[in-house]
């Protein structure tokens, strides 16, 4: 009789470690078909960033270290590894790209030209969708996070190899280049 009571004790044990186990492997789950969500945008504007720096250089010739600094954050992304990376890569670019906004505003013929006008709509249609894929990604990340630490989850989560993980944060330097930048309207 003892025996049994023992063997239901470590059954229920061993079924509540297994349910909260699937739990935070779904949250986990969640949270990295998220970040796929937020590569996806930033993909279309890793693709979208070489027709627009060709175009603003055939406007803005001397302007190399502008160009130079797009062209070098976009290769940091191709070399990013693992979702922190990923981030502080894209981070990069857009504070780069916070650059080349700023040259385009220097030239009034490169404004007016339909072919810029164009990339900046289609840039703008992906920033937007990139903003709600990174909410999502945060608030998965929260949920995750979350998880990991409360009761009785936190007890298991780090022996099974959960961890807090990180936000999708606008870095110091992006928000830098965010406040100095220009009030960019590129219409008519």
């Amino acid at each position: 009789m003892d025996l049994w009571i023992l063997l239901g004790i470590i059954g229920a044990i061993a079924l509540f470690i297994v349910v909260i186990y699937n739990r935070l492997v779904v949250l986990r789950q969640n949270r990295e078909q998220s970040f796929a969500d937020i590569d996806v945008q930033l993909k279309q504007r890793f693709d979208l960033v070489p027709q627009l720096v060709e175009t603003v250089k055939g406007y803005a010739t001397h302007e190399k270290t502008v160009f130079e600094e797009v062209t070098n954050a976009r290769a940091g992304i191709e070399k990013a590894g693992d979702t922190s990376e990923r981030i502080h890569a894209e981070n990069q670019l857009t504070k780069a790209m916070f650059s080349l906004y700023a040259v385009a505003e220097n030239y009034p013929d490169l404004k007016a030209s339909t072919n810029f006008q164009q990339l900046m709509a289609e840039l703008s249609d992906i920033e937007n969708k990139l903003a709600a894929a990174r909410r999502f990604f945060n608030n998965a990340t929260a949920e995750l996070n979350t998880s990991i630490e409360q009761f009785p989850a936190v007890l298991i989560a780090g022996p099974l190899g959960f961890k807090k993980e990180e936000f999708f944060e606008i870095d110091d330097s992006r928000r830098e280049a965010m406040d100095k930048a220009p009030d960019v309207n590129f219409g008519s």
